[in-house]
């Protein structure tokens, strides 16, 4: 969701100005992913490498996370969202890591659609954390080396539980996805708007399923194979 302070910057505001109506557009685009059937849909909120950010921005990103949790949480739930976070959460002040978990909890049976949101979060970080997490099974003697295979990693990574994505969006005009999902997006179709995430409405999303339902996605098979296999 990149984009939010070049929008503030080019109408004269402060950066915080810019995720404020990013955190509005994101209210908006959860309504339209589950009104249109989406199973899950993940956002990269904070990356970890947004820490290097002014201090004066990221506290300010602190606070807005505070308040989305208390004026959003409650729509989500009502709405049968399961809210969960992703990342490395201890970073965060200890009131930010309790409201975060409460709003897992109070909304964990909701099965209308997933709503993920990565804070703190890096694609290395997540296959290194992973990767840890088998060393010490094969310390402690629960796992042979020999048994690790990739669908035993995607048990550890962070949505391991889900389908792969389908869709990866990037706003604000950069083509990469910046250490964004690495692992989960090996066979992602990926997108790119020059759009800032402010301006990114419902139009633009469905801009995006539109070029998304216009590819072949084969998977290593060919096209003749996909064709087939639609007859």
């Amino acid at each position: 969701m990149d984009g939010n302070n070049r929008w503030a910057k080019q109408l004269g505001l402060r950066g915080v100005e810019g995720h404020k109506q990013g955190a509005k557009t994101v209210r908006d685009t959860v309504e339209s992913c589950a009104r249109l059937g989406v199973e899950v849909l993940t956002v990269y909120a904070f990356s970890s490498e947004n820490w290097r950010r002014p201090q004066d921005e990221v506290s300010a990103l602190m606070n807005l996370f505070l308040e989305a949790l208390a004026d959003e949480v409650p729509d989500l739930h009502k709405n049968g969202i399961k809210l969960v976070f992703i990342g490395d959460l201890s970073a965060f002040s200890d009131e930010l890591r309790s409201k975060m978990q409460l709003a897992m909890e109070q909304t964990a049976a909701n099965q209308q659609m997933v709503f993920a949101v990565a804070v703190n979060y890096g694609g290395q970080w997540d296959i290194a954390n992973a990767a840890q997490q088998l060393a010490f099974k094969v310390q402690a003697g629960e796992l042979d080396p020999k048994d690790i295979t990739t669908e035993l990693m995607q048990s550890h990574v962070a949505l391991g539980n889900l389908p792969p994505p389908d869709l990866c969006i990037r706003t604000g005009g950069d083509n990469r996805i910046s250490n964004f999902l690495l692992w989960q997006l090996a066979y992602a179709e990926l997108y790119f708007t020059d759009l800032f995430w402010p301006d990114f409405d419902q139009q633009a999303l469905e801009a995006a399923f539109s070029e998304f339902r216009s590819r072949q996605r084969r998977f290593g098979r060919t096209s003749e194979q996909i064709e087939a296999s639609q007859q």
